[in-house]
């Protein structure tokens, strides 16, 4: 996931009550991270598996960075910063803040030490408290927002660190798995042809305001759509193996032309962390790496690490195309043609701790499953700027408009998505080549 700005606009009801949760959230947040590193050892801590990710310290010092930078030093009298080489460390990508350490070579700071950046967490941690209790954000709006934007912040580095750990772990030949458990997953009872309908015309995309939101979501505007139809569900591994047989991966047709040079490139002959395994009878069966561990592929479960190429020319390969964003966005509202409303199944987030895509289980209600969860869907829109849009002022306002160049738009959520991040309007973002991360993709036609 990219990491991005936000704007935040005020929230209605108590501003007590609000104060309150903001601060239970900052806590609940900051030990997360804490808990997702716990099973890992110090060595797995320091290790970059790749440019594109980055080592599980570094996270954790980064969003304690964040906080010091944004939030403890202009808001927080008389705050002690703790080590003034730690923002050239720890800058991601904010050139307003100062000089910073290459990206492709955050795997060589074996220092400061893990036990270091622990210390610094804590004592960020020490004055973020001690600035809840001054009563300070209840007399400056701004500084809660600020920390509403902490939160989402951490989050987005928290689904970081578990698919760094992926790609680290897949590059390990011991495989080790992240955590062992695996929970009980249920068969989807969906037809791969079963769609839903949704009307066309003039709708509404983007935030409207009243909630926190990051700002390239908005603003809201309108949008003119055909009618159109999603699939119920996302693909799965048992059709894209249908794709891999058929000669998905060797038929230059079904593919654009920088996707075709990428998988001649890459070498591509199946999903990201997908490998065959000869077993006793000689025959050949897909094993996936995952975090927990290097298992069999789950045939019902929705196709992860698939690049937006990837997505494209399966769609391409199926008949139908990937979706747009903004229809995308109108059916997540659950709302289909002629103005029924049938909701939709949840998907699997981080918080049921399955940490890899699971079937979902048909709900009866005929609607789309699994929206939210499992993996992202890639769209078929380019990240670009919404009509109206401008960036916030200063270094927090860096990371979406500049962004806005070569990417694409991934909806939804994944396995690995702290509850409660995401929301129909949530606009992710990956170059198009890009698959570590838990992207998958959900088909669509028109009417």
């Amino acid at each position: 996931m990219q990491q991005r700005t936000a704007v935040h606009n005020a929230h209605h009801g108590s501003a007590e009550v609000r104060l309150e949760s903001l601060a239970d959230a900052l806590t609940a947040s900051r030990q997360l991270s804490k808990d997702l590193v716990a099973p890992l050892t110090d060595e797995d801590m320091v290790v970059q598996a790749m440019e594109d990710a980055s080592p599980a310290k570094w996270h954790l010092a980064h969003t304690t960075w964040f906080y010091e930078t944004f939030v403890l030093r202009p808001h927080l009298p008389g705050y002690r910063v703790f080590n003034d080489d730690f923002a050239y460390c720890f800058n991601s990508y904010y050139n307003a803040a100062g000089a910073r350490h290459p990206r492709p070579l955050r795997g060589l700071l074996t220092r400061p030490t893990g036990a270091m950046v622990r210390a610094y967490r804590a004592h960020v941690d020490e004055a973020l408290s001690a600035l809840c209790g001054s009563g300070r954000l209840a007399a400056d709006p701004a500084l809660s927002n600020l920390l509403e934007i902490g939160i989402n912040h951490e989050q987005q580095h928290q689904e970081l660190l578990l698919t760094d750990i992926l790609a680290l772990f897949a590059a390990q030949p011991l495989r080790p798995a992240y955590s062992q458990y695996c929970g009980n997953g249920t068969a989807v009872a969906v037809n791969s042809g079963e769609t839903v309908a949704f009307d066309g015309g003039i709708q509404q995309i983007g935030h409207a305001g009243g909630a926190f939101h990051f700002d390239s979501e908005g603003p809201h505007h309108d949008v003119l759509l055909r009618p159109f139809k999603l699939a119920r569900r996302p693909v799965t591994n048992r059709e894209w193996l249908q794709f891999i047989d058929n000669g998905g991966y060797d038929t230059p047709g079904h593919w654009l032309s920088d996707g075709w040079a990428t998988v001649q490139r890459e070498g591509w002959q199946a999903p990201g962390y997908w490998e065959r395994v000869d077993d006793a009878g000689s025959k050949s069966t897909w094993h996936q790496m995952t975090l927990r561990g290097f298992i069999p592929i789950e045939l019902d479960a929705p196709v992860s690490h698939v690049s937006f190429f990837e997505a494209d020319a399966f769609a391409r390969w199926a008949g139908k195309r990937l979706p747009l964003e903004a229809e995308w966005e109108v059916a997540a509202r659950g709302h289909a043609a002629e103005g029924n409303t049938l909701g939709f199944a949840q998907g699997n987030t981080l918080g049921r701790r399955e940490l890899r895509p699971r079937p979902t289980a048909d709900d009866g209600r005929g609607g789309l499953l699994a929206m939210f969860g499992d993996v992202w869907e890639w769209t078929a829109s380019p990240f670009v700027a919404y009509p109206g849009y401008r960036p916030v002022e200063g270094a927090l306002g860096e990371y979406n408009g500049k962004f806005m160049n070569g990417q694409y738009v991934l909806r939804g959520a994944s396995c690995v998505t702290p509850d409660g991040h995401s929301r129909s309007t949530y606009r992710n973002f990956f170059y198009p080549h890009q698959r570590w991360q838990f992207m998958g993709l959900r088909l669509a036609e028109d009417i």
